[in-house]
């Protein structure tokens, strides 16, 4: 299938530390690719090189074969390409649906009144549509887990790119979630999953692909991947000889 979205020799520093080094990376259409890598490892600045709120020192995004790297963060937003935040960002004094309606709105560039349809059943999908009137402050973690997935799917996205969903969460409402990632698979939105719990990431992908000091160390079939000595030596702490 072809690329909906590559990273092509990409670079990045902040001061001496390498935080990508020449990184050749694609999405296809329709794919589910999880990313895995120890704290510090680059993933969470590839989304913020993707979505344009970080800009690289070197190489080029492209989206959808086309170059977007200089392009503003809303425009890539409004282009198709929506991302989730390890820590949920809501506004916490609007309530539920305000928050999907203020996503919706910018995100597709529609009056409010025009989203509001669609945004009570996207909180139907992701399990919200009975806290709509509640403050986004006063949710519990899973909830505010979805209602960041609500949001970012609210933009009407091609590609989304997930940031620790499923950090925190008890293996309950971890299940919850991996349901409800699966469930917008089934819509054809693309998926990059950056996540430290392993075995949620292997419910959904297609291929993973381990990041370690700005490189790229392994990609491939997931579980082949997992069972890589240096994988396991770098990322899970196993010696390589053990």
């Amino acid at each position: 299938m072809p690329a909906i979205l590559a990273f092509e020799n990409i670079s990045k520093r902040f001061g001496a530390v390498v935080i990508a080094e020449d990184i050749d990376l694609s999405l296809a259409q329709g794919e589910a690719l999880g990313l895995i890598g120890p704290n510090g490892a680059g993933k969470t600045t590839l989304f913020g090189i993707a979505t344009g709120t970080i800009a690289p020192d070197a190489g080029k995004v492209l989206f959808e074969g086309q170059n977007i790297t200089g392009l503003k963060p809303e425009r890539r937003c409004r282009a198709g390409i929506a991302r989730s935040f390890q820590v949920p960002q809501p506004f916490d004094g609007m309530s539920v649906f305000e928050n999907v309606v203020v996503a919706a709105a910018f995100g597709t560039g529609q009056s409010e009144h025009g989203v509001y349809r669609g945004c009570f059943e996207l909180l139907e999908k992701c399990g919200l549509a009975d806290k709509a009137n509640r403050t986004a402050g006063a949710l519990t973690l899973l909830d505010r887990k979805r209602l960041e997935l609500a949001r970012a799917l609210a933009t009407q996205p091609r590609v989304l790119l997930l940031d620790e969903v499923a950090g925190g969460l008890t293996d309950e409402e971890c299940a919850v979630l991996v349901e409800l990632i699966k469930d917008v698979r089934q819509s054809g939105v693309s998926i990059v999953w950056i996540e430290h719990i392993v075995h949620a990431l292997l419910a959904v992908v297609d291929r993973l692909v381990v990041l370690h000091g700005g490189r790229l160390i392994a990609n491939g079939e997931p579980e082949a991947v997992i069972q890589q000595p240096s994988v396991q030596e770098i990322y899970m702490g196993i010696p390589a000889d053990g």
